[in-house]
């Protein structure tokens, strides 16, 4: 072979990638989240994409039910971390998980005012007297599943003025005064600092939600969904999870 023939050679190898390092951020693994996820798995994000150079974590935080909807409808994804089994549940039956789904955290409930509690509730009960504007999730997700449960096994029924389809979406209804009360989880409580007050209420024992995580089925980045999905139940998942007030296992 001539030097000119293989430098053309070289070249077209060059031009197609062969002999070639990867490109640095080639792989972006795709994670839909459950809202309440949010803190904890931003600081994830961050160590992850450290610990892994070349691969970007792009996260979408929403309902649990909100997201299974879009996965079954053929949204591109790489992994699903749901605030309920029964949610994820319903991904696993149409047959888009890739893996089995792992418990990786607990959650449970707690009430959530101003920081001054002008109309002083200090009970689940106090969320159905007259004149309390309360806000809660809709019963279709996890955190309103819980209070749902919660209200037919303490025969104490709220009215909320509002449901919302997540989360985060009651708790910046009380912080912005649109509501005297909301039910969120712990964690969102905690996330939030001094902008809200939570109230413990010994009810919430009666629905505590496991969070499940999974591959999904039609990834095209099974290595390094995996691998994030270990991260998550990895000792740094599990302290960046405890730190916002979630019990792993």
């Amino acid at each position: 072979m001539t030097r000119l023939t293989l430098s053309v050679v070289l070249a077209v190898m060059m031009a197609a990638g062969c002999g070639s390092s990867p490109r640095q951020g080639a792989d972006t693994v795709t994670v839909l989240a459950a809202a309440s996820l949010t803190a904890a798995f931003d600081d994830m994000k961050t160590q992850f994409e450290k610990s892994h150079p070349g691969v970007t974590v792009k996260i979408t935080y929403d309902g649990s039910a909100v997201l299974a909807q879009q996965i079954i409808n053929g949204a591109s994804a790489d992994v699903f971390a749901s605030a309920d089994q029964a949610t994820m549940s319903k991904v696993v039956a149409a047959g888009l998980t890739d893996s089995v789904p792992q418990v990786f955290a607990r959650n449970r409930l707690e009430i959530v005012v101003w920081p001054t509690n002008p109309k002083n509730v200090v009970r689940l009960a106090d969320l159905a007297r007259p004149g309390v504007v309360v806000v809660t999730c809709a019963e279709s997700v996890p955190c309103g599943a819980a209070i749902k449960k919660i209200e037919q096994s303490s025969r104490i029924a709220v009215h909320p003025v509002s449901q919302e389809t997540a989360v985060t979406g009651v708790l910046s209804k009380v912080e912005t005064g649109e509501a005297d009360a909301g039910v969120v989880y712990v964690t969102d409580v905690n996330s939030a600092g001094g902008r809200v007050l939570g109230i413990p209420f010994p009810e919430a024992d009666m629905a505590v939600n496991d969070y499940p995580i999974a591959v999904l089925k039609n990834t095209r980045r099974s290595t390094a969904a995996a691998q994030f999905v270990d991260f998550v139940q990895g000792v740094f998942g599990r302290q960046a999870l405890d730190r916002v007030g979630f019990q792993t296992p």
